[in-house]
């Protein structure tokens, strides 16, 4: 297949059950990224820095063995079938009570004990890029409904990462699809990412209880060390769900590393940001807060949320989600 991305595939590893695993290599226009069909993971993104170098600017491990041991972080990962936390483990849908697997106390979180970020998806070559699918069956994890999922990657012409998200069931469920990517833009080997500007196009956070759970609260972030309005270095200590605003077709987010000059926009049709600063690394191979997250997101929580955006899907519906990351230098 021709296209304007190169694109190849690869035999990588095999899971401790024998499993094989493939990793797929998209290159264009200065960026290549590498991709796994174990958790649709995102090994690799190498990018040019100001004077012209090119370095990996997302913590990826060496081989499979690793990302089945450093399963907490969910380097890389796609993760679903919900995205961030459940209340409660549990959630009503059209009257019926479902409970889900708790995962993080008596919550849920990233799909519960084992999502898509542990799961071998399909892999098939699409222009410009790769697409992996898979199915999760009615009553996996307590979800409901047959799940059919897709996320594609490729690249565009001036070389920014397009995940696009797909989903349809059979039964009414709820889905809320991320990658859970650590970005570095300095390396992902030059230790803290802290100092890192950011900008978010947010002016109001998911405030949240003592167990991450949002209160239903939009917090305005005016005057706390939450506005990212205007581009400002990260600290540590972030977990939060930011509310996204109309951009007119602006990025969303931001981030840039003046030592290197890389700078990373994110443009989402999603209406949240999930910043997480990575304080709990440390136990595997980086240092804490050696990457930063920016998942795109519905909120927390949602579908106990009935004034937060919807994220029930029901049969003869799609989910569909687009995130775009850019990639530049100045």
């Amino acid at each position: 297949m021709t296209t304007g991305t190169t694109v190849q595939s690869e035999d990588f590893s095999t899971l401790t059950d024998g499993t094989p695993v493939r990793r797929w290599t998209l290159e264009r226009g200065g960026t290549r990224v590498r991709v796994l069909t174990y958790g649709a993971v995102v090994q690799s993104v190498v990018v040019p820095g100001r004077d012209g170098a090119r370095a990996e600017v997302v913590l990826g491990l060496p081989d499979v063995t690793a990302y089945e041991t450093y399963t907490g972080p969910y380097f890389g990962a796609v993760v679903g079938r919900y995205a961030n936390r459940i209340g409660g483990g549990s959630f009503v849908l059209d009257g019926r009570t479902h409970r889900v697997t708790a995962n993080e106390g008596r919550n849920t979180l990233h799909g519960g004990g084992r999502g898509f970020d542990k799961r071998v998806w399909d892999a098939e070559e699409v222009p410009d890029g790769v697409r992996l699918s898979l199915v999760a069956e009615d009553g996996e994890e307590g979800f409901p409904g047959r799940l059919a999922v897709s996320v594609t990657y490729t690249l565009d012409e001036d070389g920014a990462l397009r995940i696009a998200y797909r989903a349809t069931t059979d039964a009414p469920t709820v889905v809320n699809l991320t990658n859970h990517t650590y970005w570095n833009l300095a390396g992902a080997d030059s230790g803290s990412a802290l100092g890192h500007e950011l900008r978010l196009a947010a002016g109001r956070i998911t405030a949240v209880d003592g167990e991450s759970i949002p209160t239903g609260e939009l917090v305005p972030v005016e005057g706390t060390r939450f506005d990212f309005r205007e581009p400002r270095p990260v600290g540590p200590g972030y977990d939060v769900n930011y509310v996204l605003e109309e951009t007119g077709g602006e990025p969303a987010a931001e981030l840039y590393d003046a030592a290197s000059g890389r700078l990373m926009s994110m443009r989402t049709t999603e209406p949240g940001i999930q910043l997480y600063t990575a304080d709990h690394l440390g136990d595997g191979p980086f240092v804490p807060c050696a990457g930063i997250a920016l998942e795109t997101q519905h909120f927390p929580d949602s579908p106990n949320r009935p004034e937060f955006p919807g994220t029930v899907l029901r049969p003869g519906e799609e989910f569909a989600s687009t995130t775009v990351y850019g990639f530049s230098t100045r």
